[in-house]
């Protein structure tokens, strides 16, 4: 089989496993995302795991970059991809993605012994550093002006004439309104 036969029944088979299952995040047909622990747990954490062009004979690659992690040490960041890469040598040349994720699911209290959150500090510069190349490009990006839709150009041609300027007497109903409503001393 190719690696792209493989990597479609692999595709298929975790849509069918993961189905309603709210940890499990298809980012695209080649990346997911897992949750490994509940909501609010403060052990919990995010794996994303990405394949190659030529997956499952060489490595995916597994990150741990997501800003759920941001409480997590790196070195515990870097310790559960290291067991996680030992999971993937034993497991190379096979569909292994949902492996790593049960594999995850199973050690999460041995991956996460050593975890002590860290104050908000630490992960804002761990963040910069790794994101840095991302902001860069958008930072370029000229802003861009409202641009109109054909219907609101039309309506506004409608109401202005042939120099742009609109016509005598276009706001008479708020004049009314107003003198209506401050009403003439003759009155009285």
């Amino acid at each position: 089989m190719s690696a792209n036969e493989d990597q479609e029944m692999e595709l298929e088979a975790l849509r069918s496993i993961y189905e309603g299952d709210e940890s499990f995040r298809e980012l695209s047909p080649v990346s997911f995302q897992y949750r490994i622990g509940e909501n609010g747990d403060p052990k919990a954490f995010l794996i994303e795991i990405s394949w190659t062009e030529t997956y499952p004979q060489t490595p995916p690659i597994i990150s741990m970059n997501a800003f759920f992690n941001n409480t997590i040490s790196s070195a515990v960041k870097q310790s559960i991809l290291a067991k996680l890469q030992e999971a993937v040598e034993v497991n190379l040349g096979t569909a292994m993605t949902y492996t790593l994720f049960e594999y995850a699911k199973d050690n999460k209290e041995q991956f996460m012994e050593n975890h002590h959150p860290v104050n908000s500090t630490t992960p804002i510069s761990n963040i910069i550093s790794v994101e840095t190349p991302n902001i860069a490009p958008s930072s370029k990006k000229k802003d861009k002006r409202e641009q109109l839709s054909k219907a609101q150009k039309r309506k506004l041609a409608d109401k202005t004439d042939h120099k742009g300027e609109l016509p005598r007497g276009w706001n008479w109903v708020d004049v009314v309104k107003h003198l209506s409503k401050t009403g003439s001393k003759d009155d009285e």
